[in-house]
């Protein structure tokens, strides 16, 4: 039975008048409840009691407290230390102790285990004016705080070491001289609603091997760093929001790894993000905004990826990666920022998808020999180049759009090594594309449109291959050619140009103002398109049947081959051959191998001598159908004259059919076809592929489509346990294994997948094994020391996650 004991100094008969005295006489449970007062004396519990005041909360201030029993309770009391750099509360190995709507005043509170768990909760406890720390857990320590303030503090607010743990909803630091928080060794903390305001240097500091989750919290006015993460620590943050820190708002260096979701990081001195070392660091829907430097720098070899965040008001890069880091860019908004909105320098690796560059100095600068990526991206309105690729630098461009530079669109450097694909510039102060002299960059597909200048300009000694290009607009020449410039253009349409003397320019099926330009079309048995080696019948056949799945299809080849050998030999014996049309519909959703049989059966016609080269040719709407009246027929016939001797393979051919009728060229380009398909009957085989239930409107489109392709030959999706196959090839041919359980668990993630009409097939198959293969090299990244099985092996943990 529990009893009730009451400590007063100034009653008589039945009172303690100590809280010492009071303890010696409790037994486990009991309740000991206090008068108003102070008292002074340093209490040792060694008991599991409840010591709270006898009328309400700070009425009692008692001195400095040693915990050691299992189970104490705290409430209501003021806990006064001797000394502010020393204990006022200390809970030992073994003790267990709840704090409740207590106050210390002058000493800490701390937890040390060395032996034994310790066990601390902390309910509206507030801790003022310590030195050194406010809350010190050390060892095996585990804690929960709820409502905790700690201010005022000539150290650091919270250490955590050893392998301590600790949970806070509602925590307030404010006001220390040292960080905020400072987590160390293999601790843990998890912080949720938390606030950190006025650190005198990191709001959150973690290092070691210790990790740190914090949600909905705020670090505002920090005097260093925000958050810093270094050794191999890890921190996730989730819907944080950091203000106006000293340094840099989040800084993860060495091993370190931090992931931020939804946060926003505002008014740095420094930078927003600073990764350095073999850091990692993963932001997905975060805002950085007004930068004193870079709102993000990268050096070392880090590795930082950005989805869907959002830079703006810097006052330098938006991002700046150096050194080897590695930085991936994917659905990113960055605005208004001083220099250059993307910058990569010395090896840096940059890969940017579907990202808006606007506002800026220059919008990339790409100074880095590693190669970098952009597609789908969009650069407006800078005030300099748009992109900029420096000498010694490496880029693919593709899918972009350049607005309206205040100089040119896109320059190219000396020996940049440059591929622009399908990207627009309009408008813009200076020319559309620079090539500088010795830059030979590869362009197809660009369109530029209202430019000051030149559409495109080729520097003296530069060249380069332009393909399918279309300048409109130029105030200047549409194309301007430098002394001893030798670039070559194909299938462009451009408005006029100028020269310089002893320039070598070379022009291929290109319209140049009102007239066509047609010298060099591909001949057959040109060297630019290489024929296909003798292979034996037998072997292809062998190649056919190792392809996963496909069954169907490989059905239709073989007999499709059995009927043309027959042929073959009526031939040969002076026998009239059996109408034989050898045009082809596949009709299969994207990746089912089309295009991979469409090669092969171009080697095995050619293996059966029907056709004398065998090659495949593959083209798409954009290489048949023109821009305006006459540009149609004459691209469409240069695309069928290159396949001559093999296979021209036409994806996506319904496309050249509106699906709500109307006047398009893509009608030109199918008369063409049909035309030439007549006059190259037995030196051409045309493929025409595409979705299945799209496939009969182009058929239907023209008379002559019908009586050609008479054959359909259908890809089936393929099911989960061929995809696996396609994985363990790929697997295979780049030396790594795949254990069973690995593969159990891939029949399932294929099998889980909804079957919709964006599902890959075999593409999405080559994907999941990059995906599987980029993840076990981080997990093997972390290993102490990795073995050769370890490089190999494709673990469990490797799968993909949905």
């Amino acid at each position: 039975m529990t009893r009730v004991l009451t400590v007063s100094p100034a009653r008589g008969r039945g009172t303690h008048r100590s809280i010492t005295e009071a303890l010696r006489a409790a037994a486990p449970g009991d309740t000991i409840t206090v008068a108003p007062g102070r008292y002074p004396e340093e209490v040792h519990v060694d008991q599991d009691v409840h010591l709270r005041p006898e009328h309400g909360t700070g009425s009692v201030e008692v001195g400095p407290m040693t915990l050691t029993a299992a189970a104490v309770t705290l409430t209501g009391l003021v806990v006064r230390g001797l000394d502010p750099s020393r204990p006022a509360v200390s809970v030992l190995d073994g003790a267990g102790a709840v704090l409740d709507h207590v106050e210390v005043h002058n000493g800490r509170i701390e937890a040390r285990a060395v032996n034994d768990v310790a066990a601390l909760v902390l309910r509206d406890v507030a801790v003022h004016g310590a030195a050194g720390t406010a809350l010190h857990l050390a060892g095996d320590v585990k804690a929960e705080g709820h409502d905790v303030r700690l201010d005022t503090v000539a150290g650091v607010g919270i250490v955590l070491s050893g392998a301590a743990q600790l949970a806070a909803t509602r925590l307030l630091v404010r006001a220390t001289d040292g960080s905020g928080i400072r987590v160390r060794g293999t601790a843990r903390l998890t912080l949720t609603d938390c606030r950190i305001d006025r650190a005198g240097r990191n709001g959150l500091l973690v290092e070691d091997a210790a990790a740190a989750v914090a949600e909905e919290t705020r670090i505002d006015t920090s005097g260093a760093a925000a958050v810093q993460a270094s050794g191999a620590a890890r921190v996730r943050l989730t819907d944080c929001r950091i203000t106006a820190p000293g340094a840099s708002g989040l800084v993860v260096a060495d091993d370190a790894e931090l992931t931020a979701t939804g946060c926003t990081v505002r008014d740095t001195v420094a930078n927003a993000l600073l990764a350095v070392g073999a850091a990692r660091a993963v932001l997905d829907g975060c805002r950085l905004t007004a930068a004193g430097f870079s709102a993000v720098h990268t050096a070392g070899t880090a590795d930082v990826h950005l989805t869907g965040c959002r830079v703006l008001r810097g006052a330098e890069h938006g991002v700046h990666a150096v050194e080897q880091s590695r930085v991936r860019l994917t659905d990113c908004d960055l605005r208004e920022l001083t220099m250059t909105g993307l910058h990569a320098g010395d090896r840096a690796s940059l890969t940017v998808a579907g990202c808006t560059v606007a506002d800026v100095a220059t919008g990339v600068r790409i100074a880095s020999s590693e190669p970098a990526e952009l597609r789908q991206c969009t650069v407006l309105r800078p005030s300099e180049v748009g992109v900029e690729v420096v000498a010694g630098g490496a880029l693919t461009f593709a899918g972009g759009r350049v607005v309206d530079a205040g100089a040119a669109g896109i320059v190219v450097d000396t020996a940049a090594a440059v591929r622009v694909s399908a990207t627009d510039i309009t408008g813009g102060g200076g020319s559309g594309l620079v090539a500088w002299t010795g830059a030979r960059p590869h362009v197809e597909g660009l369109r530029v449109d209202g430019v000051a200048k030149n559409g495109i300009y080729v520097a003296p000694g530069a060249g380069g291959q332009y393909t399918r290009c279309d300048v409109t607009g130029s105030k200047f020449a549409g194309v301007h050619i430098g002394a001893d410039a030798d670039p070559a253009f194909e299938h462009c349409r451009i408005p006029d140009t100028s020269t310089e003397p002893g320039s070598r320019a070379a022009f291929s099926q290109c319209t140049i103002g009102d007239g066509l330009l047609a010298p060099a079309l591909p001949q057959p048995g040109s060297s630019d398109i290489p024929d296909v080696p003798d292979e034996s019948l037998d072997d292809l056949l062998g190649e056919l049947a190792e392809l996963v799945g496909l069954d169907r299809v490989k059905r239709d080849v073989s007999t499709l081959v059995k009927l043309m050998q027959t042929v073959r030999r009526r031939e040969e014996a002076g026998l009239p051959a059996p109408p034989l049309s050898r045009h082809l519909v596949f009709a299969g959703n994207p990746g089912t191998g089309k295009t991979t049989v469409a090669r092969l059966y171009g080697r095995l016609l050619k293996a059966l001598g029907l056709l004398r080269r065998g090659h495949l040719i593959e083209v798409d709407r954009s290489a048949l159908v023109g821009e305006y009246v006459g540009h149609t027929g004459p691209k469409t016939a240069a695309a069928v004259t290159s396949a001559l001797g093999g296979v021209l393979f036409i994806d996506e051919a319904y496309s050249l059919v509106p699906r709500f009728g109307g006047n398009d060229f893509g009608q030109e380009a199918i008369a063409t076809l049909v035309k030439m398909m007549e006059d190259h009957r037995d030196d051409v085989v045309i493929i025409a592929a595409g979705y299945p239930g799209e496939m009969d409107r182009f058929i239907g489109a023209n008379p002559g489509l019908a009586s050609r392709f008479t054959r359909t030959l259908h890809f089936d999706d393929y099911d989960s346990a061929e995809l696996v196959s396609i994985v363990e090839h790929q697997a295979a041919g780049h030396r790594y294994e795949l254990t069973d359980v690995s593969r159990a668990g891939l029949a399932d993630y294929f099998t889980a997948l909804p079957r919709g009409a964006g599902f890959g097939n075999g593409r999405l198959a080559r994907q999941v094994f990059q995906e599987m293969t980029e993840r076990q090299a981080q997990r093997v990244a972390e290993l102490p020391a990795a073995t050769g099985d370890d490089l190999v092996l494709l673990a469990p943990e490797d799968l993909p996650t949905r």
